[in-house]
């Protein structure tokens, strides 16, 4: 189905380059977009992105490279966004290209401020797109691993099943593994609210917190997580499947997760400023939570957990003190 497709990627983050040296095994040619055209010099005379994953390098004649949002979908037909879903409102302000008759991917683990929309959603009603030409790669799986070539797992969802499993089949090789589902909206809330997780495990480590509570944490995480899927979208799910559960766990436990590394830094005291300038790079969690705050003052659905980074990150209440009210409601 998608064997002779143009295929673009649009952002150059770490997951955007690990994807792309995903995708390279299988075709041969991509697209690729850098809002910085001295990135892309910098990328075309040294072979690897300047900013992230420096270890992984390409065969830059079979990189196309694009600064225009516009032109880069006008000559793709398969376009996968990787862009902070903070920032992609902005990145698409000057999109007038009509993509609602390309294959939409969403590479993106957040929740689109101001409209709190998931991405899929976001694209559905923005751009025109429809379910069925929308999908959404989960993990588990860290781009970092992906750049050291470690046996990694993607699930691919789409209401269109067929067309989950020709887009999956491009995913595939020795070290990357694919399935698929129909559960767009249930992974794609469930990316999200592993990064606010994540964001508590790394307070509860950055406050001495131990193993022991850390495995309460995330069995009451995954809960958490299955109340509010099953109440915002709800269908028949097995939350313990690997996009959900699994995600979950490598996210709040890997040396690898940004938003654990965020926390961590939070738990020892720094600002919610100072960490994210000192970590040059995006912890989503920390713009979801507040998106996930605001949805759910529709739903009402009991998330303590949630609650708990909401007021460190929003409210200024001492991680100490909004951890130890949090071990109270745990079981």
């Amino acid at each position: 189905m998608f064997k002779n497709s143009k295929i673009a990627i649009i952002g150059s983050g770490s997951w955007a380059t690990a994807l792309a040296k995903i995708l390279l095994n299988n075709v041969q040619s991509i697209n690729w977009y850098f809002r910085n055209p001295d990135n892309i010099d910098f990328f075309k005379k040294y072979s690897h992105n300047p900013n992230y994953l420096g270890d992984v390098f390409f065969d830059t004649e079979r990189i196309t490279f694009y600064n225009d949002v516009n032109k880069i979908c006008k000559h793709s037909d398969i376009l996968i966004f990787v862009i902070p879903s903070a920032f992609l409102k902005s990145a698409l302000v000057d999109l007038k290209i009509d993509i609602s008759k390309k294959f939409v991917v969403s590479a993106i683990k957040g929740i689109v401020p101001d409209d709190n929309l998931i991405v899929g959603k976001y694209f559905n009603q923005y751009f025109n797109v429809p379910f069925d030409k929308l999908g959404i790669i989960a993990g588990p799986c860290h781009a970092e691993e992906v750049a050291l070539e470690r046996l990694s797992y993607l699930t691919v969802a789409c209401p269109d099943v067929k067309k989950a499993r020709a887009f999956a089949l491009l995913l595939e090789s020795a070290y990357i593994r694919s399935h698929i589902s129909d559960d767009i909206y249930g992974t794609e809330y469930s990316s999200v609210l592993k990064n606010v997780i994540s964001i508590a495990s790394g307070i509860c480590h950055g406050l001495h917190y131990g193993d022991n509570f850390q495995a309460v944490l995330i069995s009451n995480a995954i809960q958490e997580i299955k109340r509010f899927v099953d109440k915002v979208h709800p269908i028949t799910r097995d939350i313990k499947g690997s996009a959900y559960l699994g995600d979950l766990l490598v996210t709040a436990y890997s040396q690898f997760s940004r938003n654990r590394t965020f926390g961590t830094m939070i738990g020892k005291g720094y600002t919610v400023r100072s960490a994210q300038l000192e970590m040059h790079m995006v912890a989503e969690g920390y713009f979801a939570v507040k998106c996930i705050k605001e949805i759910n003052e529709e739903y009402n659905v009991s998330m303590p957990i949630c609650d708990a980074v909401y007021n460190i990150c929003y409210e200024g209440i001492s991680p100490a003190i909004e951890i130890r009210l949090l071990t109270e409601n745990l079981r």
